[in-house]
């Protein structure tokens, strides 16, 4: 197994190579489009089993006036939607591979207006056309296939440590492999995020007014155990963008100074 493993690595590697779009970074991901779209609708299924789909255009109408805006943006010829899920405890928004979007009520006690609200709407589109749910399971079958071999190897060799040495296998695929990586992605959503939302001619310095507010909503999590980076580090990065972001918001032709 262990030699098979080591002969397939590099070929998955090879077939799996893509680019993020704005970034450039070269990706993994070994899913077919088809694939990516059967999740991304088995998802959809669940969410409406589960949740409450609101239809107060209080909430409704800015998600799908800034939602078209951003989807629109983006170049892509998705399946684009957008629902509002009643449930104000939770301030969150997520899309999904076919361009379905979902945004919770609980997420407009922090927004003031409708570039606040794309900042978050734009950071979840960017993860759906940077195909990250299917690139973070790519990199999860081959890390899970290198532990596998590590795991081999560790119980031919270890002796009376190798239960030992197979646990920290485990744990360091996590903390070491899949959680940086759920982070990278997370910043790399914000990059292209705050590129999107100022190509949809809103104002990308109203993303370091949300995301100000909302890092004094909770506590941060501690950086090693975490899918997202913290506060912190997340506005010191759009700072560092917003030069970037700016020139193609002034670029923007519906830009009403």
């Amino acid at each position: 197994m262990g030699r098979i493993a080591l002969i397939l690595l590099p070929l998955l590697i090879l077939l799996g190579c893509a680019k993020a779009p704005i970034t450039g970074r070269t990706q993994i991901i070994m899913l077919s489009p088809d694939q990516e779209m059967a999740l991304g609708l088995q998802t959809e299924e669940e969410i409406f089993k589960t949740e409450k789909v609101s239809r107060d255009p209080k909430y409704t109408v800015p998600v799908e006036r800034v939602g078209k805006r951003i989807a629109a943006a983006t170049r892509m010829d998705l399946d684009w939607k957008f629902y509002v899920i009643e449930n104000d405890k939770v301030p969150n928004a997520f899309c999904l591979a076919n361009g379905h979007v979902f945004v919770y009520t609980g997420l407009f006690k922090y927004i003031d207006n409708d570039a606040q609200l794309a900042t978050v709407m734009a950071h979840e589109i960017a993860h759906a056309i940077a195909h990250h749910v299917a690139e973070r399971l790519s990199v999860a079958q081959l890390t899970g296939l290198a532990a596998a071999v590590a795991t081999d190897i560790a119980a031919r060799n270890g002796g009376e440590y190798s239960q030992l040495y197979q646990a920290a296998i485990g744990i360091g695929s996590q903390v070491g492999v899949m959680l940086p990586y759920s982070r990278m992605q997370e910043s790399e959503a914000d990059h292209i995020g705050l590129i999107i939302m100022a190509m949809a001619c809103y104002d990308p310095r109203e993303a370091l007014k949300f995301w100000e507010k909302f890092s004094k909503a909770g506590k941060e999590p501690i950086v090693y155990f975490s899918t997202h980076p913290t506060s912190k580090s997340r506005i010191e990065q759009l700072k560092k963008l917003m030069p970037e972001a700016l020139k193609e918001y002034r670029q923007c032709e519906v830009h009403v100074p």
